[in-house]
């Protein structure tokens, strides 16, 4: 940033749990993840083994920075989980804005300060859906979802009144060295199914590279075939709380940040980095803020046809 530029500053503000950790979630139909109001459920696969993790929190949105918040684990991945909740609900992470920002940004970092940056550390987790949304719009994203973990995902471990509907991901071995004919019939093409196995077939890497950091990570991820900028920018942050990042290739943002901040019904990527790199360090946050609070920009043309593929 240059002396001309807003400066960030720190802010005491109630915690949103449910705010945090809905990122974490693929949809209402999410079959891994439950999000409810005081609680948490994720049933996911650790490097320990599957797990499924319970956060239950008294107040939220709530002042007290813990929140009372207490959390349960099952399965051989629990003793790990457990060590996550402190990233998974953002305790690190603190709320702020941009003195002398622009008035949209500045409105935006308000009204969202209650959700925090957290960081799961389930990269091979996060991926899989993430990869699944690539091209396609959200609600074929969330079904297919649904459909490749019932598919194939284990059931949970915990008590049954709680898991009883609950899947686990897709283990590597069950999407490693699988055909990419096999994920038509889901409505995944092979440009989604390829990615898919590519990220099985390195899931034991995958947590050594979270471990490393943020650039370690981001270098290692854009070598797998079909992760590319968009999947990379929209990972880091909720696997590793960066900040900072930005999904380059969205069909969207770049359309909603050049409404909010310059009036510009269209816009590209390199106008939307443009826009958002007074907030350098922040942007992901500026971008999650904008997008959750700002209006949509004006919808003209063709609507982008989906051409479905799966077997009803």
């Amino acid at each position: 940033m240059t002396s001309a530029d807003p400066e960030w500053t720190e802010i005491e503000a109630p915690r949103s749990l449910r705010r945090t950790l809905g990122i974490h979630r693929m949809g209402w139909g999410d079959p891994t993840t439950r999000l409810a109001d005081g609680s948490f459920v994720r049933a996911t696969i650790t490097p320990d083994g599957p797990g499924t993790l319970m956060i239950r929190w008294a107040d939220d949105p709530a002042v007290a920075e813990d929140c009372d918040v207490d959390a349960v684990a099952w399965g051989p991945g629990a003793a790990w989980l457990l060590g996550q909740v402190d990233g998974l609900v953002g305790a690190g992470d603190r709320a702020g804005v941009f003195e002398h920002a622009h008035p949209a940004v500045e409105r935006a970092l308000r009204v969202t300060r209650g959700g925090r940056i957290g960081a799961s550390g389930m990269m091979y987790h996060h991926l899989l859906p993430t990869i699944i949304g690539q091209r396609i719009t959200g609600g074929e994203a969330v079904r297919q979802w649904a459909r490749l973990c019932h598919e194939l995902g284990d059931p949970a471990p915990g008590p049954a009144e709680l898991v009883a509907t609950m899947r686990l991901p897709p283990s590597p071995a069950s999407l490693y060295r699988r055909p990419a004919w096999w994920f038509h019939p889901l409505g995944i093409e092979t440009k989604r199914a390829r990615p898919l196995t590519e990220v099985a077939r390195h899931a034991d890497k995958l947590w050594r590279w979270t471990d490393a950091g943020i650039a370690t990570t981001t270098e290692k991820l854009r070598l797998l075939h079909g992760v590319g900028a968009w999947t990379v920018g929209s990972t880091l942050g909720p696997v590793l709380g960066d900040p900072d990042a930005v999904p380059v290739g969205d069909y969207h943002h770049p359309n909603t940040v050049a409404w909010a901040l310059a009036g510009e019904p269209r816009a590209d990527d390199d106008r939307m980095l443009e826009l958002l790199e007074p907030y350098r360090g922040q942007r992901g946050r500026v971008l999650w803020a904008l997008t959750s609070t700002a209006g949509p920009a004006p919808k003209f043309g063709p609507r982008r046809r989906i051409l479905p593929m799966a077997r009803w």
